[in-house]
């Protein structure tokens, strides 16, 4: 526990007296769980809001336990060791794999009671689930799966908003799909699971950005990172420059003006990039810089708006490259589009190049 103690003591260094007591939590133990920290002691979200959440973060502890099961390595053995035959029997095992953990959130959220609609990266069209419920869910099951034969991190994003009850008369497809198009700015809650050396939730409620570590002897979400706020400059950008080729002009300048110090921030930029969204996020969200993907592949509903809306609560922005993704309409339920994440200031200055939206795309294998 000394460690453990040492660990949150840093986490709180510069924070206000106000955040480092609610960090500090009532319990006996002297740690705020998850469902203590936004419950009534705490944010007070209201209880079923309470209730979703319970629910989801239920559904993610165990995706955390399969990601990390033999189960889940054996698909990369499969690849790796066999002929073609047996190449397509691991591709059917990662599709179940995959399968599975959708379902795992679609049962949490019909226990719950408490949603009316989920709409998942995985699913063609949302689900209509209870007439009654107040809330809509939109989700990425888990972000980074491509690489999960080789143990990189990955994660599980998912975006609240209130259902939107003047379209209850509808019919069933058309008011699902309604609901789930919803603006960005209208999110009563996002957040996103880390599944890495540590597990890790972090959410918000439209009141700053949280963190809390799964602490695998109790069970619970312990608050590790109260209103954390990303740094307005960081010296790290997170983009996959093989493509550097097939970048706009402004996109080049922009990467070649920051690595050489030359930017607005007279500091040399590194790169650092894991090709998972949901990572490079989380280290852009503690350490600052830019986490961006410049061509038309994020998705808005599940991905872009709730890093977003995040991101924004810990006071930095999502942009497309001109516009701030929260302002943003959507029209298609699978709509994509690139994405840039990050310190204000870095994003800013990323927009004054004017042309960093990537337009050709040839087509990647890997």
């Amino acid at each position: 526990m000394a460690s453990f103690s040492g660990f949150l003591a840093k986490s709180q260094m510069g924070m206000t007296a106000a955040a480092a007591a609610a960090a500090a939590g009532d319990g006996a133990n002297g740690f705020s769980s998850l469902m203590d920290y936004v419950g009534k002691g705490g944010l007070a979200v209201g209880d079923d809001l309470l209730v979703l959440l319970y629910h989801i973060q239920f559904a993610c502890k165990r995706i955390a336990a399969l990601v990390a099961s033999p189960f889940n390595s054996a698909l990369g053995k499969h690849s790796a060791l066999t002929g073609k035959k047996e190449l397509k029997f691991s591709d059917m095992l990662k599709f179940w794999f995959f399968f599975l953990q959708n379902e795992i959130i679609l049962s949490s959220l019909r226990n719950s009671g408490k949603v009316s609609v989920m709409a998942s990266e995985e699913d063609d069209a949302p689900i209509w689930i209870n007439d009654d419920g107040p809330f809509v869910v939109v989700l990425d099951p888990l972000d980074g799966s491509r690489n999960i034969d080789a143990s990189i991190p990955t994660g599980t994003i998912f975006g609240v908003y209130n259902r939107l009850t003047e379209l209850d008369n509808q019919p069933t497809e058309e008011k699902a799909l309604l609901n789930s198009l919803q603006s960005g700015r209208k999110l009563v809650a996002a957040g996103y699971v880390l599944y890495s050396s540590a597990t890790i939730l972090c959410a918000s409620f439209g009141s700053g950005t949280h963190a809390f570590t799964l602490d695998h002897s109790t069970g619970d979400f312990i608050l590790t990172h109260p209103s954390i706020r990303i740094p307005p400059r960081g010296q790290i950008y997170s983009v996959n420059d093989a493509r550097y080729f097939d970048w706009p002009e402004g996109l080049r300048q922009y990467i070649d003006t920051v690595r050489q110090g030359k930017g607005k921030f007279p500091k040399k930029y590194s790169a650092r990039y894991i090709c998972s969204l949901v990572a490079d996020f989380h280290r852009t969200v503690l350490y600052g810089g830019i986490a961006m993907n410049p061509r038309d592949h994020l998705r808005l509903v599940y991905e872009a708006n709730p890093l977003s809306y995040l991101a924004e609560q810990a006071g930095g922005k999502g942009s497309d490259g001109k516009s701030r993704i929260l302002s943003i309409q959507p029209v298609k339920l699978h709509q994509r589009l690139p994405l840039f994440l990050g310190s204000l200031e870095d994003i800013v200055e990323l927009e004054s190049y004017g042309d960093v939206q990537q337009k050709v795309n040839p087509g990647y294998e890997v």
